[in-house]
């Protein structure tokens, strides 16, 4: 199996940089608990439904990341 090749909270991180917004803002708009929400942030992965309110929340679909992975691996990329 595959190491992730999506850092998605770091993606995040980028997208609030742009944004000029921080963490406790985006925390407290998907309604997550700061601390526990940094934690996730810092991690690899996060849960899909915690992701789907980050996208909405930031107008950036993060899900596009990992289809451009499936789409290289089906291509033979």
């Amino acid at each position: 199996m595959k190491k992730h090749e999506v850092h998605i909270g770091q993606l995040i991180k980028q997208r609030l940089l742009e944004e000029e917004r921080s963490m406790a803002w985006l925390a407290e708009k998907v309604y997550c608990d700061k601390n526990n929400f940094y934690k996730k942030l810092h991690s690899d992965n996060i849960d899909i439904d915690l992701l789907l309110r980050i996208s909405r929340t930031l107008h950036k679909d993060f899900f596009s990341y990992y289809s451009e992975i499936l789409y290289k691996e089906k291509m033979g990329g």
